[in-house]
């Protein structure tokens, strides 16, 4: 069935708006003005009784589609009370005057079905039951009563998917292993999430010395105090390190305190992130004495640098995502303001409106907090056999269609068994073909082998690698790319040349990183693209 309008069965307003609503319904659709009163009369019998003693109820109008040449109009009233027991003579009347109506009772639920046939179901095409259902959602009022009710139920879903998509991101602010706090200029707390309220013995109130000496080494008091204090007055940043109390010992804590900037430009509160980093700090002071453990360190250096670029990556991401998250959420706002144009003060304490508003606030700025200031969760994952000749069979499945729309040819010769996540690989190689096939302006052609060696290869040595290459006939692209490429949402050409979000070859490094690999590749424009991939046979 198409849904054409519904209605809530409250009060005897609602009954005549089901009246003229069904009335109107039939009329639209060619039926005679008999059966237009019958089929009203019908709906507008079992809907007053569910008014009188039903509970929840609701009207649901729409056109049934039984095929080309049988279409009726179907009112359906659903409730959580037997209807038909408290008021049969209700239903034995409706009954009479219409001869199609249908009723069920289970699990709580009750369901009464009243239908009536359209004469000419031949003109009742789908463009015209689109009509319908727009003229019903920008109906004009039918009274005052019609126009608060329908801003009534716009402000309560608008209310439902804010309270939804706050809870959402609260969970998630609660849930990363970071301790956050937000403070006001006065040094007030106004927010904790669960991590630090967990891990105080005693609440967290005021950003001030008094509070902190509470669960902060002595020693390292004044200097985030001095730290705040130097931050609020320049609007900058502030980074520092600091013991926290937990037990009875104390853990190293990595402090940052950032303006919390509203989207006017203005500041309104300021957000502190204690991240634990004690095991570092521990290593460090280690290593300060320990002359044995100088390898361990520059491998720990190596693995800092690895980290800060990452760190990079998130920060752009997070950066990119705030704002696509930002965005359905300002339009919400924008429509709570025209809701509102036309509401009376006391109207708009009945409807919570001022309530609502300050949601979307909140909810705005947990958006930028949470996605500023989450973490990316490495897990180590056991490398296991991966033959990837399984894998690319795979791959040309889920692009056959592809293949088939741009006639491509695709040539894969025997492929070696390499140690590596299958997942992942398979993303690897599904991305490269994919790009093959996709920056190609003539019948794509993608040669993937292992047993091409580049010439002056000087990356590594073949009795160590795996060498892999994926050849294609592509539109190319020049070397001076080569490091840009591999960047996060970086692209060569225009959105509307060719899809993509600059994403694809940044995933690909990665993955190869995590096999401890190589990628690189050799291109001319208009000469195609040669891509090598190099594993570690050990």
């Amino acid at each position: 069935m198409k849904e054409i309008i519904k209605i809530n069965l409250d009060n005897e307003m609602d009954l005549i708006l089901a009246h003229k609503r069904c009335m109107k319904i039939a009329e639209m659709c060619g039926m005679a003005s008999s059966f237009q009163t019958r089929f009203s009369t019908a709906v507008s019998e079992v809907a007053r009784c569910s008014i009188a003693k039903g509970k929840d109820s609701l009207l649901v109008l729409g056109i049934n589609i039984i095929k080309a040449t049988q279409k009726e109009i179907v009112a359906i009233i659903t409730d959580t009370i037997d209807l038909k027991s408290c008021s049969p003579e209700a239903f034995n009347y409706a009954s009479r005057i219409s001869g199609n109506i249908e009723y069920s009772y289970f699990d709580n639920q009750s369901t009464t079905k009243i239908s009536q046939q359209v004469a000419s179901p031949g003109l009742l095409s789908e463009t015209k039951i689109k009509g319908l259902i727009d003229y019903f959602k920008f109906e004009p009022p039918l009274s005052p009563y019609d126009e608060i009710r329908k801003k009534n139920i716009e402000l309560i879903a608008l209310s439902e998917k804010l309270a939804e998509s706050e809870n959402k991101y609260k969970q998630l602010a609660n849930t990363i292993p970071i301790l956050i706090c937000v403070v006001n200029e006065r040094s007030t707390i106004l927010l904790t999430n669960e991590s630090l309220e967990s891990y105080l013995e005693v609440p967290l109130l005021a950003f001030d010395k008094k509070n902190l000496s509470n669960f902060i080494h002595a020693d390292d008091v004044d200097g985030i105090l001095e730290g705040w204090k130097t931050a609020k007055a320049n609007r900058s940043e502030f980074l520092g390190e600091t013991r926290i109390k937990h037990g009875s010992s104390y853990i190293w804590h990595l402090v940052s305190i950032m303006p919390n900037k509203a989207e006017d430009g203005s500041f309104n509160s300021w957000l502190v992130y204690f991240v634990d980093i004690n095991a570092q700090k521990m290593v460090v002071e280690t290593l300060k004495d320990n002359t044995e453990l100088k390898i361990i360190q520059r491998e720990l250096e190596s693995a800092n640098s690895k980290l800060m670029f990452k760190n990079k990556e998130l920060e752009q991401f997070a950066y990119i995502a705030s704002h696509d998250l930002q965005e359905p959420l300002r339009k919400i706002m924008i429509m709570l303001s025209r809701a509102g144009e036309h509401l009376s003060e006391d109207q708009r304490k009945q409807y919570y409106f001022d309530r609502i508003t300050l949601a979307a606030g909140r909810l705005s700025n947990l958006i930028t907090d949470v996605l500023n200031y989450s973490r990316v969760d490495n897990r180590n994952q056991e490398l296991k056999e991966v033959d990837l000749n399984e894998i690319l069979l795979e791959i040309l499945g889920d692009l056959s269609l592809v293949i088939e729309e741009k006639n491509a040819i695709i040539d894969i010769q025997p492929l070696p068994k390499v140690l590596g996540l299958d997942t992942q690989l398979r993303q690897l190689f599904y991305n490269l073909v994919n790009n093959a096939l996709k920056f190609n302006t003539s019948q794509p052609s993608v040669t993937i082998s292992a047993t091409i060696v580049p010439e002056n290869n000087t990356v590594v040595s073949p009795e160590n690698y795996h060498i892999i290459s994926i050849a294609d006939n592509g539109i190319g692209m020049d070397s001076q790319y080569s490091e840009r490429i591999f960047d996060m949402f970086q692209r060569l050409h225009e959105r509307d040349q060719y899809g993509g979000n600059g994403i694809g070859l940044a995933l690909c490094r990665r993955i190869i990183e995590n096999h401890n690999g190589i990628i690189n590749f050799t291109s001319k424009p208009g000469e195609g693209t040669i891509f090598w991939i190099y594993l570690p046979k050990k």
